[in-house]
């Protein structure tokens, strides 16, 4: 698999945006479109549904490469194998967590990705050893309709400031990944330009096609 450094393409299976679809046959477009990361999202799921879909999944993007993230369960991040666990603010912070070593106490030790909306928040995950953090939302989006848009003056400012890997998240589409690169964002998250798509495999493509290294 490739380092963090190295990955540009973070995608979804959201379960918000499945559609009828079987979240294995998603997972294997996103892995042949160029992701670099897939992120298990089921906001709302019982934790066995979340584990069932990762148990049907990880298998997938380990063959392809591609790691696999859970969102929120770092038990399940544990137990399936998955490579890294996607924690927000609350999540980490509220949790009375200030050091991601905290999370590693024994057996898989998944790499640990931290939420962030504002040059402060990202101080505070980077002093509490975040392997990435998520820059966002950069644009209002559907996936988080109450999330205020940071806009790209945290893009920029992520640019000059953040020494880890770091993805911009939020609305970002293909009309609007020029303004996203030019800020100076290398690697990004997509969920619903992608699981939008006539042609997830494809959207995929076109995405990796334009950013750096792709």
């Amino acid at each position: 698999m490739k380092s963090l450094a190295e990955c540009r393409l973070y995608t979804f299976v959201d379960t918000a945006y499945l559609a009828g679809r079987d979240p294995a046959v998603l997972t294997r477009q996103l892995c042949e479109g160029g992701s670099d990361l897939i992120q298990l999202r089921a906001k709302g799921a019982p934790e066995s549904e979340v584990r069932r879909l990762a148990v049907a999944i990880h298998p997938i993007t380990h063959a392809a490469g591609v790691r696999l993230v859970i969102n929120d369960h770092l038990a399940i991040a544990c137990e399936t194998g998955a490579e890294v666990c996607h924690l927000g603010q609350e999540d980490f912070f509220d949790s009375g967590h200030a050091h991601v070593t905290q999370l590693r106490t024994g057996g898989h030790r998944p790499e640990i990705g931290l939420s962030t909306h504002a040059p402060e928040q990202a101080k505070r995950a980077l002093g509490a050893g975040a392997d990435y953090i998520a820059i966002g939302p950069v644009f209002a989006t559907g996936t988080k309709p109450t999330a205020a848009p940071v806009t790209l003056q945290y893009v920029r400012w992520a640019a000059a400031n953040v020494p880890v890997p770091w993805f911009a998240i939020g609305g970002i589409t293909l009309d609007n990944l020029d303004a996203v690169l030019a800020a100076g964002a290398t690697r990004i998250c997509v969920v619903s330009a992608i699981l939008n798509a006539s042609d997830v495999a494809a959207a995929c493509r076109e995405f990796r096609r334009r950013l750096p290294g792709g």
